[in-house]
């Protein structure tokens, strides 16, 4: 469920109309709804009742201070994969004992700065990084909690880029050499050898993956407990898909009572990543139509977003559902693009949409999730203000960029 919705015509964003917040914020816009995300993760606690879960919200979907505020007062963790997460996560009020650093590839500098901060677990990707973390734990004198991630090699039945799990997946550790990689941790003076991660990819709308994964990661827990290794943690990962389209996916009532069926016995507490599922219905992206250009074979409709506000649509091929701030009468056809000199800047091709005109609002639907968290300054363009609706109030939670934030930070030799 979410809070956007039309009345007598109008786009509205709980109950404020849209048109309203871009007269006063301008476009491009990403605007999101705050009480979207408070049932959103409220919905999953519920869920999960009465077992007892860490929700480690997974900030690279939305990491702007506002959002990950609400979920703090919200009692969630945070899933960190690099410093400057970890540096936002601070900025809002989290405390590293709340933590959960990951990623594939964190720096000397990063891991150290994790060490020292106190964070609650490290998630380990190889042997070498083990051997990394034991070292610079062993110079500041502590004793380190980490999780080893495993890959279970499943095919999650995504996009090629948001899969993570398959054999030729450069995250985690083989299955098949989990055991030996665990045992070898154990082995680490400064090291405590706590949890199991897995994370099999993203937007993914079938249980069954999920299922497949756990059913690998129980006979290991089972395995290296038998070894003497005490798994306290099992860390699930997120990548639960949401509706963009038509899809239908798993309810998080079935997600949570399946997967304790299987874990049950295990004795661990289960840490779930969620990123997507919490923000993507949260926010929209509103753009202006700039211009409409007939052609030989299709119409364009031009806006004043482009791939660098959004790139979903450009790097995955995905699908956003688009709608007039007022609804209008006609239709038509064609494809809708930015003004970015590239030819994969589009929000759409070849869509069937109402009929529009220069000066009208478009609302990019569903773009809470790895929407701003990827944007750019690709051709030398401003990131977007960021708007945060309650009830009926709206909150500026990032301006717009100016002209002079392009070149911060560059110096200018003449030469």
């Amino acid at each position: 469920m979410n809070y956007f919705n039309f009345r007598r015509g109008d786009l509205y964003c709980e109950n404020i109309r849209l048109l309203d917040i871009t007269q006063k914020h301008g476009t491009p816009l990403y605007v999101y709804s705050y009480n979207t995300i408070v049932k959103h993760y409220e919905h999953i606690i519920r869920s999960w009742q009465p077992l007892k879960i860490i929700i480690a919200y997974s900030m690279k979907a939305n990491s702007n201070l506002a959002i990950i505020s609400i979920l703090r007062k919200l009692n969630s963790w945070i899933d960190a994969v690099s410093q400057g997460e970890i540096f936002r996560a601070t900025s809002a009020g989290f405390k590293p004992e709340r933590m959960i650093f990951g990623g594939v590839g964190k720096s000397r500098e990063e891991i150290e700065h994790s060490i020292k901060a106190g964070i609650f677990m490290i998630v380990a990707d190889s042997v070498d990084e083990l051997k990394l973390i034991d070292k610079l734990s062993k110079k500041y004198r502590r004793r380190t909690r980490v999780s080893i991630r495993v890959n279970p090699d499943i095919d999650a039945v995504t996009h090629p880029y948001i899969t993570t799990a398959v054999r030729e997946s450069k995250f985690g550790i083989p299955i098949a050499r989990a055991p030996f990689v665990f045992k070898f941790a154990n082995t680490l003076p400064y090291l405590e050898v706590a949890g199991v991660q897995q994370h099999i990819g993203s937007q993914i709308i079938a249980l069954t993956p999920f299922l497949e994964g756990l059913r690998k990661l129980k006979r290991l827990v089972i395995g290296l407990k038998r070894a003497g290794i005490k798994i306290k943690y099992l860390d699930i990962g997120g990548g639960i898909g949401i509706k963009y389209k038509k899809e239908t996916p798993f309810t998080l009532e079935d997600y949570a009572q399946t997967i304790t069926r299987i874990i049950k016995d295990l004795d661990c507490t289960v840490i779930l990543e969620p990123g997507r599922v919490i923000v993507g219905n949260t926010g929209v992206l509103i753009t202006k139509v700039l211009y409409v250009k007939k052609g030989i074979n299709k119409n364009f409709v031009i806006v004043d977003a482009g791939m660098n506000d959004l790139i979903r649509p450009s790097l995955y091929g995905a699908y956003h559902e688009i709608v007039p701030l007022k609804k209008t009468k006609g239709k038509m056809m064609a494809d809708i693009v930015g003004p970015v000199c590239e030819s994969g800047d589009f929000f759409a091709k070849n869509r069937r949409i109402p009929k529009l005109k220069s000066g009208d609002h478009l609302a990019v639907m569903s773009a809470g999730a790895y929407g701003f968290s990827m944007a750019s300054n690709y051709n030398s363009r401003l990131r977007p203000a960021e708007v945060l609706v309650r009830d009926h109030h709206m909150y500026l939670v990032r301006k717009r960029e100016s002209y002079p934030d392009l070149t911060r930070g560059e110096i200018s030799y003449w030469f």
